[in-house]
C-alpha cells in the first residue's frame, strides 16, 4: 500500500549534509527513509519527553490505581501433573 506523502524542503549546513552523506548518500533511496525516521524518532522522544514530565508533575499513587492487581495474583502457583505422556 502506497501512502500519500509531502515533500517538505529543509536547508542543512555544510557539516550536517556532509555527515548525512556518509551515512546514506543521495544516490540512494536510504536518505528519504533515513531522514524519516530521524523525524519518527525525535517526535518520539518528545511525545515520551512531556509524558515523564507529566508524571513528575503528578505521580501515580497507589489509591489512583482502577485496578487493584491483587485480585489477578492466584494464590498459589499452579502445578504440573507428573507422570508420563
Amino acid at each position: 500500500m502506497i501512502l500519500p506523502m509531502k515533500q517538505v524542503l529543509i536547508d542543512l549546513d555544510d557539516d550536517v549534509a556532509q555527515r548525512l552523506e556518509q551515512v546514506a548518500p543521495a544516490r540512494s533511496r536510504k536518505r528519504s527513509e533515513f531522514v524519516r525516521a530521524a523525524i519518527r524518532k525525535a517526535l518520539w522522544d518528545l511525545e515520551e519527553d512531556h509524558t515523564a514530565a507529566a508524571y513528575l508533575r503528578q505521580p501515580d499513587r497507589g489509591e489512583d490505581a482502577y485496578v487493584d492487581p491483587a485480585v489477578w495474583e492466584t494464590a498459589t502457583a499452579p502445578t504440573r501433573p507428573r507422570g508420563r505422556r
